[in-house]
């Protein structure tokens, strides 16, 4: 696929809000990139190895962090639901994520994560919502947080919605910095949101209005391809600055200390000792800019565990100019003495 970046004007307000409606139609579709690009042909694609039980859920209580299992008859785990958080985990047919050009890793399971509406509270099971909301997202094929991620990543084909507006397609990170070598970290600038990417003027709730920088059309940094994915794709609210507010804050420090959810791990000043509590979805954030302050600078969403046992992550990342599970410039896993599982400092569900 060529890099070269489109020569056009971006699309009309008009052109972003049909393009909002119509990802609902959109998502309909198993993500193309991870069908058609990876070397295995059932990469992302879901393996009709799980079936979807109507009734009979048990329901457990769990503390660190308090949540709420649900479980079926036979005692699978169906279902973990966070207090605070909106982000649901749902067990689902197995799939598999791998990126041949920047590693030999796989990630494999069953985990399927959904929005909410809001955040859970315990109780919420025993509700007339839960009982009409759960059974139909449950058996729901359409692409979840983690297949909408991957649909930006290496190999990824461009969608566009009935009003031409590229909502998906690879990503890159930013454009060339002027005289910072191949070999630089900062070789690609960062400061490219996702209304880059679309190449759409965006007005936030407040009013504040941001314009797409022409030479960033089809770029996203690592904040601002998680607002891509959890913000314009899933709907999750964003505002403009960094300081706190309703959703997501533009840099990665500011949806660490400052977003909706459970905060998980706190930054201690040192990888943390113990991620267990991790599950995918979550997001991971670092401190590994080279030669700066040694301030929260990185961020991701935690995929779980490769086929080796390493937890690894996927994120948009100057080396590998865009979304990416890979290891070049460091191996994108959370244990051992590794590049990022030493700059690992916090994590949060959303």
């Amino acid at each position: 696929m060529s890099t070269e970046r489109p020569q056009r004007r971006g699309p009309s307000r008009r052109q972003v809000l049909t393009g909002v409606a119509g990802l609902a139609a959109a998502a309909g579709a198993v993500s193309a990139y991870a069908r058609s690009h990876f070397q295995q042909p059932d990469n992302g694609h879901p393996h009709d190895d799980f079936t979807a039980p109507t009734g009979g859920y048990h329901f457990q209580r769990r503390r660190t962090p308090d949540r709420t299992e649900v479980r079926a008859a036979d005692g699978r785990v169906l279902a973990t639901f966070t207090d605070g958080a909106r982000t649901a985990l749902l067990a689902g047919p197995t799939r598999t994520w791998s990126e041949p050009r920047t590693t030999s890793a796989v990630v494999r399971g069953n985990a399927w994560v959904r929005l909410m509406p809001d955040g859970w509270r315990q109780g919420k099971e025993h509700t007339r919502w839960f009982r009409e909301w759960f059974p139909k997202t449950l058996a729901d094929r359409s692409p979840d947080v983690l297949g909408v991620a991957f649909q930006y990543g290496d190999g990824a084909p461009d969608r566009r919605n009935a009003s031409g507006l590229r909502y998906a397609g690879k990503a890159h990170f930013g454009p060339h910095v002027p005289g910072e070598s191949a070999a630089s970290f900062h070789f690609h600038d960062e400061k490219s949101d996702f209304y880059d990417y679309l190449g759409v003027p965006w007005t936030f709730p407040d009013g504040t209005r941001k314009d797409p920088e022409h030479a960033r059309y089809g770029d996203v940094d690592c904040s601002g391809f998680m607002r891509l994915v959890w913000g314009y794709r899933m709907g999750y609210p964003m505002h403009s600055t960094n300081l706190p507010g309703v959703g997501l804050p533009r840099r990665a420090y500011a949806i660490a200390s400052r977003a909706p959810g459970v905060l998980l791990l706190p930054d201690t000043g040192r990888p943390p000792a113990d991620i267990s509590l991790l599950q995918p979805g979550d997001l991971v954030f670092f401190a590994i800019d080279i030669g700066r302050p040694h301030g929260i600078d990185h961020c991701g969403i935690y995929l779980g565990p490769d086929t080796e046992g390493h937890p690894r992550f996927y994120s948009s990342r100057s080396k590998a100019n865009g979304p990416t599970m890979g290891d070049l410039a460091g191996r994108a896993t959370l244990d051992g003495d590794g590049f990022y599982a030493q700059g690992l400092r916090m994590a949060r569900r959303l």
